[in-house]
């Protein structure tokens, strides 16, 4: 009954981050994938609170969330999963990984919306969703639903929510941009989550049946 509770309040969750992500992206083109209203304020905060310090802090988890450095992290929480014999979960890992990136690409290839005039990372139009914000949500929920430990999602919180704003503090996105990839994210990571943990469920119970069934011939054949 847990594990049932869990993947329906999973797929919930997903299902709401998928509608929400809908609202986001029709608000978003209704106003020509020009910057909201609210996308302006944050980003004059920004920046107004621009310093070279925070500057060189911002690009630690743009580095470390970027291309390279979430391949190396997957591989390592991948490999490690798999020595802890969790091999379902590495593969949830794995799957999702590479579903938000395939998935999160194409739609700020289709999309192409433009980053902000005075970005000081990447300038190529593919700012909607935030492919660092969507992974690093991903790889933080998988995780927390994998291990269901308070301090997972402390942490994987505080690492969402420090890449949301290293993106935005250095003018790579808007804040509807990261909002769009924190949601595309949860989508991502409930879905593969739900489907992976519905296929271990049938297989465990297959086992048990045919288990079952070779006792019962055995019980059999020795009657």
């Amino acid at each position: 009954m847990v594990g049932v509770a869990r993947s329906t309040a999973a797929l919930i969750a997903g299902v709401s981050a998928t509608v929400a992500f809908v609202v986001l992206r029709t608000l978003v083109a209704m106003g020509g994938h020009e910057p909201l209203a609210i996308d302006v304020w944050w980003h004059d905060l920004m920046v107004s609170l621009t310093s070279d310090v925070w500057v060189v802090v911002a690009w630690v988890p743009a580095v470390v969330g970027g291309t390279l450095g979430m391949i190396v992290i997957g591989a390592a929480l991948i490999a490690w999963l798999v020595w802890r014999t969790r091999r379902w979960d590495a593969a949830t890992l794995a799957i999702a990984m590479v579903a938000v990136v395939a998935i999160g690409a194409t739609m700020a290839a289709v999309i192409g919306r433009t980053r902000p005039e005075d970005s000081l990372a990447e300038s190529v139009a593919t700012s909607f969703p935030s492919g660092h914000t969507a992974v690093a949500t991903t790889v933080a929920v998988i995780l927390a639903l994998t291990f269901r430990r308070w301090y997972v999602w402390v942490l994987g919180a505080a690492w969402v929510v420090t890449m949301m704003w290293s993106r935005t503090y250095l003018h790579a996105h808007w804040l509807s941009d990261v909002v769009a990839g924190l949601l595309e994210g949860i989508a991502v990571a409930c879905f593969v989550w739900v489907c992976v943990d519905a296929a271990r469920a049938r297989r465990a119970s297959r086992s048990a049946a045919a288990s079952a069934g070779g006792e019962t011939t055995e019980s059999s054949v020795t009657t």
